[in-house]
């Protein structure tokens, strides 16, 4: 009996050796994986301090640890039960999964360690991204709108890298355990192809928003006129933007249709005002008012913060049928255009009253038909 015990602890020695081996090489990998991914984290933290950067580093080492342990048990277990000679194992040697291990088993983990690094990487650099575009102008950086169409851009670029690098990934992996991925990259080109013409309007819209919100050519709240349409704009979305004109009627523009797109309130504005006055009066002293005016205007507390520059008056823009024509102009806040020329208008009438100064009105003179008929 003691013999027959010796011989089959003989036999499966190898095996519990073997086995040994393999989970002594797992804790190396495991120790040399979490040794790498923490010196990746402290080059990418580098002179700035990323906040995410160890929560990062703790969870990726997690992910690693559990596919390295994975790998071993399951390549230990096979060993020992082969060992013991039981029946259904796969009929595979120590040297064989140690040579497995060493080539295939430590490419795919090459690949998986790999793509989850480069996940991480892409979305650090979108994470900048999404700061350096909220940051571009420090005029709109408490914007919220500015902020939610950062996100937006972010998220549609996480879920796309997401998308390509884990497919990537995938096909890597499987065609390391021997699977012949030629069908797969046909098959999924094929799709590709069969989606791309069914949602070829859709893709252009969304192509097209996200360079609307990419570059900030339009916010809501702004005034725009978009092919012709001018109104209020009360929505940007990836595939549409949505105006509402003076009389309360909404317009809805797909964004790939879009072909002509006027920003009125971008930045800053210009009230814009076109005057006229009698060809009698002094054409200097009607500038020098204008200016004294505009001036006056900018200095009073309630209109100062709308008003950004004095108001331009470059001279006579044309001579008309019964009067000099003015045009003049006065940098104000985005929007703000139109409250600040109504107030010129008002305020050049008032002055002008004061000052005796014509702002002539067409005539027409028309006879007398009874008189023009008896002269002919």
């Amino acid at each position: 009996m003691m013999v027959v015990q010796a011989i089959a602890f003989q036999r499966v020695l190898p095996a519990l050796i073997a086995a040994a081996a393999v989970l002594v090489l797992m804790w190396v990998l495991t120790w040399l994986v979490s040794r790498g991914v923490r010196h990746v984290a402290r080059s990418m933290q580098g002179e700035e301090p990323w906040r995410d950067v160890g929560a990062w580093a703790a969870q990726l080492n997690r992910v690693l640890r559990n596919i390295i342990q994975a790998v071993a048990l399951i390549a230990a277990a096979v060993v020992v039960l082969q060992g013991m000679g039981i029946r259904g194992t796969p009929r595979l040697t120590a040297n064989e999964i140690i040579y497995w291990l060493r080539g295939a088993g430590l490419r795919i983990l090459i690949i998986v360690g790999g793509t989850l690094v480069f996940l991480r990487l892409v979305q650090f650099f979108i994470d900048r991204l999404q700061d350096l575009l909220t940051s571009a102008d420090p005029a709109l950086v408490d914007s919220d709108e500015r902020r939610k169409r950062v996100r937006t851009i972010a998220r549609l670029l996480t879920v796309l890298a997401d998308i390509v690098i884990i497919g990537i990934g995938v096909l890597m992996v499987l065609r390391q355990i021997g699977v012949d991925i030629t069908p797969i990259l046909t098959g999924a080109g094929i799709a590709g192809l069969a989606v791309g013409f069914g949602a070829q309007n859709l893709v252009r819209d969304l192509i097209a928003g996200f360079f609307i919100i990419l570059e900030n050519q339009v916010r809501v709240g702004d005034v725009a006129t978009i092919n012709g349409k001018s109104g209020l704009v009360e929505a940007i979305r990836l595939r549409t933007i949505v105006l509402r004109s003076g009389e309360g009627t909404v317009h809805v523009f797909p964004n790939g249709i879009i072909t002509e797109l006027s920003n009125q309130t971008k930045d800053f504005s210009y009230a814009v005002v076109d005057l006229g006055v009698a060809y009698k009066e002094d054409v200097d002293r009607v500038m020098r008012i204008l200016r004294d005016i505009g001036r006056a205007l900018r200095q009073e507390a309630a209109w100062a913060p709308m008003i950004l520059d004095d108001l331009e008056v470059p001279g006579v823009e044309q001579f008309g049928d019964s009067a000099v024509q003015f045009k003049m102009r006065m940098k104000t806040l985005p929007g703000r255009q139109w409250p600040v020329a109504r107030e010129l208008r008002r305020r050049i009438k008032q002055v002008f009253d004061e000052q005796d100064i014509e702002i002539p009105v067409p005539h027409i003179a028309i006879e007398d038909a009874r008189h023009a008929k008896s002269l002919s």
